[in-house]
Formats: structure tokens, C-alpha cells, sequence
């Protein structure tokens, strides 16, 4: 293993001293818990977002701790949950009086933890309400779930849902926009190469040099098969064909776009595969309203990467055009 870390047992506490020096005006620390939470925290008659998950996907989910998203994010454990006290303490620290909302994706240590904490929140007299992302439509049960999983589409829904708590709607509100992005989010994703989680020093899968891996999760669980690897056409062409059929997409419809790199794919062949996402689209008389082309939420070094289209309509236009000022995306 060859990583740039001192002790494996420490990487996410050194990490997130690393993010805090490097974001002094956005970001704070919890004292004594692993939580992350907007400089400004509370934000007194705002609804208070907060997700997380198991470290190894940066930017996500620290990255998106700012105004016109998220109020905290609880990093667990490289691929674990944080724990449901994490996670109580995130919920208390970012209540402005209008309740949170929990921003979770489908993966079943992250739902049974954040569950648990939003019981103990509630017998605090907090107002809490959660979604569950679930937008990779790869396998409809996988290693760590059940249902689908929540993958790279997971930032559309802090975006929205973030901008929409900004202009100061209500719990209620908020919680709906986020679920009607669900609704309309569909993602895949592929392999080239496995990582390599710190504690365990050694790849979390094996492909041979000509293989790839279709529809891999972002903790490296197992996608639908195997193959022998092709050109980016042919492989764009093999994931649009299960996003676009999933919803379905149909002519005429507008989507914003994500390309999203996880952790060792350059930027430049991202760019090749939304050359081929975009002429794809074309085909389909399907039209893109925006696009993102980087790395919103890798799998350590994994080399490979995902595909996210949401379906459109003016209101979620409206809020994913809102301003937005995070270490990770910003958008003024």
C-alpha cells in the first residue's frame, strides 16, 4: 500500500484538520466528535441539512457544508456509518428552531444509524425528517443494502434541497423538493481499477488487465458483471442504456448532467465520456440544462467513474441555478 497518510487508524481525524486549515471561514469541528458543521451554525429560522457517511468519498460530504447547502456533514470511519451519537450531535448543533433534515443515502449501516439519531433527537423536542437517496439503478439490491443504492446523485439532492432551505421554506418543504429530486435521479457507474481502504492495505476487489467492472458501488461492492474493457463510446452507450430507460427519459426532456470521476479517472478522459453522454442525449432528443464533469463523490483511488441525469422541471431549474458557496461547489 502506498498512501500519503501517517497511521491508517488516524486518516480521517488527520483529514479533517487538514479540510478545517484549508476552510477557516466556512468550516468548524464538533468538539470531540467527527462532525463538520457551516462556520455559522445555527443558522437561527433556516432548515438545517445534514448528512454524511463513511469517509473515502471527498469532496463528498464535508466538501458541501455551506451556505445554500449543507449545515453538516458526520464523517465516519474510511466505507463505515458514522454513529447515531455523531450524527445526534450534528442534528443539535445545526437546529435553527425549524427543524433538520437528514440527507441519507440507501445504504444500510447509514439508515439504521441516522434513524437512531433522529429518535434521540426527537425526544429532545427536535423536529426531524429524513430522505433516502437511492438513485443507482445498476442493482436493485446490493452487498450493503437493500434497494438500490445512493451514489453521486446524492450532491444533486444537497444542492436543491440546500438552496430551497436557504430561501427559508419550512421542514416540510424542504423535505418535499428533496423528494421529488429523488424521484427523477437515476446514476451508474463503472470500474478500471479497485482501491484500497487504509485499514485493511490491501485492494477491495481484483479485475485482470483487460477487465472492467459494470455498475460497481462507490465502496467497491460488486455491479452486475464483469467484461472485457472497451472504447468510452461503447462503455457510455452501456450505462445510458440502463439511466435512460430506468425513469424513463423521454424526448423532449430536460436533465442536469454529472460526470463524476471516482478518485483516479484524469480529467480529461471524464471530458470524453461527456463528449459521449452529451452526443448520446442528442440522440434521444433529450436536452441538457447543465453539466458537471469532476470529482463530487470518489471511492478513494478507484479508478472508473459514474453517470448522474436528473429530470427537470422549472422549480428544480430554479433552485439548482441558486448560489451556492462550499469548499467543493460553488456557484455565485
Amino acid at each position: 500500500m502506498k498512501k500519503l497518510i501517517n497511521n491508517p487508524e488516524e486518516v480521517v481525524k488527520e483529514m479533517a484538520s487538514g479540510l478545517l486549515y484549508a476552510y477557516p471561514t466556512y468550516l468548524r469541528k464538533l468538539d470531540n466528535v467527527d462532525v463538520v458543521v457551516r462556520k455559522s451554525s445555527p443558522v437561527e429560522g433556516k432548515v438545517g441539512l445534514v448528512s454524511g457517511g463513511g469517509s473515502g468519498h471527498e469532496p463528498a460530504h464535508a466538501g458541501y457544508v455551506g451556505k445554500g447547502m449543507l449545515d453538516a456533514a458526520c464523517l465516519g470511519a474510511v466505507f463505515t456509518s458514522p454513529t447515531p451519537d455523531q450524527i445526534y450531535e450534528a442534528i443539535k448543533a445545526v437546529d435553527g428552531g425549524k427543524g433538520v433534515l437528514l440527507i441519507i443515502k440507501n445504504y444500510t449501516g447509514d439508515v439504521m444509524n441516522f434513524e437512531m439519531a433522529k429518535e434521540m433527537a426527537e425526544m429532545d423536542g427536535i423536529k426531524v425528517s429524513e430522505v433516502i437517496v437511492n438513485d443507482d439503478v445498476a442493482v436493485e439490491n446490493s452487498t450493503y443494502t437493500q434497494g438500490r443504492r445512493g451514489i453521486a446523485g446524492t450532491v444533486f439532492v444537497h444542492k436543491i434541497a440546500g438552496a430551497k432551505a436557504e430561501e427559508g421554506a419550512e421542514l416540510e418543504e424542504v423535505k418535499e423538493v428533496a423528494e421529488k429530486v429523488i424521484k427523477n435521479l437515476r446514476s451508474m457507474g463503472m470500474a478500471f481499477t479497485p482501491c484500497i481502504v487504509p485499514a485493511a492495505g490491501k485492494p477491495s476487489f481484483t479485475l485482470d488487465e483487460d477487465e472492467i467492472e459494470i455498475g460497481i458501488g462507490i465502496h467497491g461492492e460488486p455491479g452486475t458483471h464483469r467484461e472485457n474493457i472497451k472504447n468510452a463510446k461503447e462503455i457510455v452507450a452501456e450505462l445510458m442504456d440502463k439511466i435512460v430507460s430506468d425513469l424513463p427519459f423521454n424526448d423532449g426532456d430536460e436533465v442536469a448532467l454529472m460526470v463524476n470521476g471516482l478518485g483516479a479517472t484524469p480529467l480529461s478522459e471524464l471530458f470524453i465520456a461527456n463528449k459521449e453522454v452529451n452526443e448520446y442525449l442528442m440522440g434521444k432528443n433529450i436536452n441538457i440544462y447543465k453539466t458537471f464533469v469532476g470529482e463530487y463523490m470518489t471511492s478513494l483511488e478507484m479508478s472508473g467513474f459514474s453517470i448522474t441525469l436528473l429530470k427537470l422541471d422549472d422549480e428544480l431549474k430554479g433552485l439548482l441555478d441558486a448560489s451556492a458557496d462550499t469548499p467543493a461547489f460553488k456557484q455565485l
